[in-house]
């Protein structure tokens, strides 16, 4: 029989509920599931991983606690303001053995001591009337105050209740929202309130319960704006309408709120539901009262219009306890899937940790560990195989960093292009581009031979007249290959530059962020500074050659380069020659088609054509009459040919001794297992030594894994667990292989292909509500054409 809250016997202190519903509910395996999400959640998972859970939301004085109070039968303090200050986690469960627990659950946050202190807090209560005395208690431990301290708190006070007639059910309580700061409650009060709700509404996988009183315009109440915002298609939200006795039979606020209820103001996918709260001041103060006042309220007026599955407490535990299964059976394949994601994310740091080194022993071992993957990954991206996991995908930029040979290539490549393109001081119109860099001087062909010849007259030696001193073409390159120097150093620092990039990378990847730092610091940041003064001071080595002395070559490309240079002189004086004599105006064509000894362009008439021939040859005889320009000529030819065949010479030379002996080649020695052998043992310590900051990550990665452990461990009772309608059950193949199962696999996608077994064209036939199957991902979703989605309301919930 029913009892009640306040009453003082033993078993029959705690609140009973008169709902046959509820048995349909309460199966064993339901029982587990839920438990095994509150354990989840004991664990510590949801620091880490969103989990499934009902939380009740709603503006200051909406009936939020009475509607807590009536779907949990334990009556939760109102005037005392006591719950509003932190969430409560509210447990409910059907056993046989009737108790009621409370005990608080320290955030995240926490530090050790605080952590070991609120851990600590644990009651039981014998009866309700308890209830605001310990919450005071738990609030001193929380150090809660409104007069001094803080606040509000983070951490979750755990209500937990168990007996034969509890239902099945989890439900977070959040503190009430405020719309304004008053004297007991200050604009960062309201402001922290909101932050925590929101915190809970935009966790994925929470139901969010939104309270609103019909005491007020629904409009302006906060929970619908911040519900909205937090689930903008309102898949996760179901909205609970309280006080509706408050509104006048018949009138248009009454007509509103009912039209709120049927899903038509404001949109959720859950629906609404409607509630009669308990007015404590004016009416009997039992349970069944409540329940028996709240019925016959519903039976007459405009309410009648609702479906009475959307009406009344006893109706909204069944449709929460449906909504939470449904969340939960639907979510937790993802959850275990995060869950083994994260696992491993947070073992490779560990990994990446490596054991505790407190001895030097553990310490030079940990530095051997870490030279033999430091050259393994040099040697690899060195040689241009990419297979190890450290090689990210090609098309980022980490990617692209890591593969340093690729890098490399490209970057003497760019050296070459800007050496051919940028290279040359001036900027001889008929040779180059007219595109001009930095330290070029854009020159016509005409201009940069009286420039020779310029030069020829300062120079002068023993040479005969029309030729010229040969040491004038190793001043002419020299004045045109000025720009070399410049366009080497930055290719050094470039290349050196992406040699320290690849190293972080790799350092990164096989160190913890301690050892990271002192890596750099002892060893890397030296080494690759002397790499660097060893790469710029061969460039310069390489550069003297080109910017002292004299030409000195032997490449037959040399002769290649001169007599190709002298062919071009020499088509140009031929094709001025035979202009000159047809005339400028004269072109191919006119040229072509003289008849009768007539010029269409220069308009001659020729006497004949032996005269024409006779005429032709000697003009082509002609050579350059003045000495000084042939000599200025032929030195242009030879400053062309030695400027191309040095110019290829240097890129090589820039490529191969600089780039290649003096960068890359030495990489993988900079961190070896015999560097490691020699080092002493001051520099093992400060290299290797676990610093502080590494010894509290080990901790908090080791406690994080523990938790993250423990809750795969829990999820796999789960593996291969159905919900199907109104049941929940365990599949019988989730732990041995069916005959019929052996023979194949169903195709769940309807496709044709494999013959079914008779079992299987049974299952198909079986006309149950939308059906789930709890496997690792992908989840799989089998719907009959009725189900319109595993969120969406149907009949009874």
């Amino acid at each position: 029989s029913p009892a009640s809250p306040y009453h003082h016997g033993p078993a029959e202190e705690m609140v009973t509920f008169q709902s046959g519903a509820l048995s349909k509910l309460c199966s064993k395996d339901q029982q587990e599931l839920l438990d095994a999400i509150d354990r989840l959640r004991l664990e510590g998972i949801n620091n880490y991983v969103s989990l499934p859970q009902i939380i009740v939301c709603g503006d200051q004085s909406s009936g939020k606690s009475s509607v807590l109070e009536a779907i949990s039968g334990v009556a939760f303090p109102i005037k005392a303001n006591l719950c509003t200050r932190f969430p409560t986690e509210v447990v409910l469960r059907r056993t046989l053995d009737i108790s009621a627990h409370v005990s608080i659950v320290p955030h995240e946050d926490a530090n050790a001591t605080e952590q070991k202190t609120l851990s600590a807090f644990k009651e039981k209560m014998a009866s309700f009337d308890l209830l605001p005395d310990i919450i005071e208690k738990a609030k001193n431990y929380m150090g809660i105050s409104t007069t001094h301290g803080k606040a509000f708190s983070n951490h979750r006070l755990r209500v937990e209740i168990t007996g034969p007639d509890r239902p099945h059910l989890t439900i977070v309580d959040l503190p009430g929202l405020i719309h304004s700061e008053t004297k007991n409650q200050t604009a960062t009060d309201v402001q922290l309130i909101q932050n925590v709700v929101r915190s809970y509404m935009n966790e994925p996988r929470s139901i969010i319960l939104a309270v609103v009183s019909a005491k007020n315009d629904f409009a302006n109440q906060v929970v619908l704006k911040l519900a909205r915002a937090a689930d903008p298609p309102g898949h996760r939200t179901l909205g609970i309408i309280t006080k509706p006795d408050a509104l006048h039979p018949g009138s248009e606020s009454e007509k509103q709120y009912v039209d709120l209820a049927k899903n038509q103001e404001v949109e959720f996918r859950l629906g609404w539901h409607v509630l009669r709260n308990k007015d404590s001041d004016k009416e009997a103060k039992n349970v069944v009262d409540r329940d028996t006042m709240e019925q016959q309220f519903f039976t007459q007026g405009a309410w009648t219009e609702l479906p009475l599955a959307h009406l009344g407490i006893d109706k909204l535990r069944e449709r929460l306890s449906k909504v939470l299964l449904r969340q939960i059976a639907s979510e937790l394949p993802n959850v275990m899937e995060e869950i083994e994601v994260k696992f491993e994310a947070c073992n490779a740091q560990v990994q990446k940790l490596g054991d505790p080194r407190a001895k030097e022993a553990e310490q030079r071992l940990y530095l051997y560990t870490l030279s033999q993957s430091f050259q393994s990954l040099v040697k690899a991206a060195v040689d241009g195989t990419y297979n190890h996991s450290f090689f990210k995908d090609a098309k980022t930029d980490t990617g692209y960093r890591q593969r340093i040979r690729a890098v490399v290539q490209t970057l003497n490549e760019r050296f070459a292009d800007e050496i051919a393109s940028r290279g040359h001081h001036y900027a001889i119109e008929t040779y180059h581009s007219r595109v001009v860099g930095d330290q070029m001087v854009l020159i016509s062909e005409e201009k940069f031979i009286e420039h020779i010849e310029y030069l020829l007259k300062r120079t002068k030696g023993r040479e005969l007249p029309g030729t010229f001193n040969p040491m004038i073409v190793s001043d002419l390159f020299l004045e045109q290959a000025r720009p070399w120097g410049d366009l080497a150093c930055q290719h050094v620092q470039r290349a050196w530059e992406a040699a320290n990039q690849f190293l972080d990378l790799i350092i990164a990847h096989i160190a913890d962020a301690s050892t990271l730092k002192t890596l750099k610091k002892e060893i890397f940041g030296p080494f690759m500074d002397e790499i660097r003064n060893e790469m710029m001071e061969k460039a310069s080595e390489l550069l003297i050659p080109h910017q002292s002395g004299h030409p000195i070559t032997y490449n037959q490309s040399f002769t290649d380069a001169l007599h190709t240079a002298r062919e071009e002189q020499s088509k140009k004086r031929l094709e001025k020659a035979v202009r000159s004599f047809f005339n400028a105006e004269c072109t191919e064509t006119d040229i072509q088609h003289q008849t009768n000894g007539y010029c269409s362009g220069c308009r001659k008439t020729y006497s004949s054509v032996g005269t024409n021939i006779k005429e032709l040859v000697n003009t082509l005889a002609l050579t350059e009459p003045n000495p000084q320009r042939f000599a200025a000529q032929e030195a242009l030819s030879c400053l062309n040919a030695y400027y191309t065949v040095a110019m290829k010479r240097f890129i090589d030379d820039i490529a191969a001794q600089v780039i290649e002996d003096k960068l890359i080649d030495p990489l993988e020695s900079i961190l070896s297992p015999v560097s490691i052998f020699g080092m002493d043992s001051k520099q093992i310590a400060i290299i290797a030594g676990e610093s502080e900051d590494s010894r509290i990550e080990r901790e908090q990665l080791n406690k994080q894994l523990t938790v993250l452990q423990k809750g795969m461990d829990t999820c796999k009772r789960f593996t291969g667990m159905k919900f199907t309608g109104n049941s929940l059950f365990v599949s019988s193949t989730s732990n041995a292989n069916s005959a019929a199962g052996a023979q194949e696999t169903p195709n769940p996608s309807g496709g044709a292909g494999k013959r079914k077994t008779k079992a299987q064209k049974d299952e198909r036939k079986r006309p149950q509500n939308a059906e789930v199957q709890l496997l690792k991902p992908p989840l799989e979703y089998i719907r009959d054409a009725d189900s319109r989605s595993r969120l969406a309301p149907e009949p009874g919930m």
